[in-house]
């Protein structure tokens, strides 16, 4: 996904914007509207989700959308206005898997730079193996370390977290928080 395009005309008014430094001391070149002095600003998107996991196996969901369909991915989706970051991924995990979860405690922050966005991953525990996927699922289910799809899954952000929980499980130490950047 490529960074969005600039913004081009005022939200407010409809005016074409200029790029340029704010008035108010701000160091960053934005979005100006000239007519009415708004300042546009864009910000990275933050999308949220899980690592459920029952016993020693993670919880995945394949893709019925684009991109990436028909790949293995955890639960997550977009942040929506008026929600907590844990309450989002516990809407996402109920949207893409129908699983029924205790959020534990957050896991992984990932810096996707390239295309503006900020990816929060929490443990949660099943309190269930029973699934009911949404539409943007295709299938809901559990794996072991040995058994996941690693060429098939979907997003690199998806594929280091999965790795770093299970060295975690594995060490037998507790789980940290992890933040990282990918590609």
């Amino acid at each position: 996904m490529p960074a969005p395009p600039p913004i081009r005309h005022c939200r407010n008014c409809g005016t074409a914007v200029v790029h340029r430094l704010p008035d108010d001391g701000d160091l960053r070149e934005r979005a100006v509207c000239p007519a009415c002095g708004t300042v546009h600003y864009q910000n990275p998107l933050n999308v949220v989700g899980t690592v459920p996991y029952l016993g020693d196996r993670v919880l995945l969901c394949k893709r019925n959308i684009e991109p990436r369909w028909g790949k293995w991915t955890l639960p997550a989706g977009f942040m929506e206005l008026g929600e907590t970051v844990a309450d989002g991924a516990r809407r996402e995990t109920d949207e893409e898997a129908g699983a029924q979860i205790v959020i534990e405690g957050l896991f992984s922050i990932v810096d996707v730079v390239r295309v503006g966005q900020v990816h929060f991953f929490y443990r949660a525990r099943l309190l269930s193996e029973v699934f009911d996927p949404g539409h943007e699922t295709i299938e809901a289910r559990l794996f072991s370390e040995d058994e996941i799809p690693w060429d098939e899954i979907a997003f690199h952000t998806v594929r280091d977290t999965l790795r770093r929980y299970f060295d975690d499980l594995r060490r037998g130490a507790g789980f940290g928080i992890h933040q990282f950047a990918v590609g």
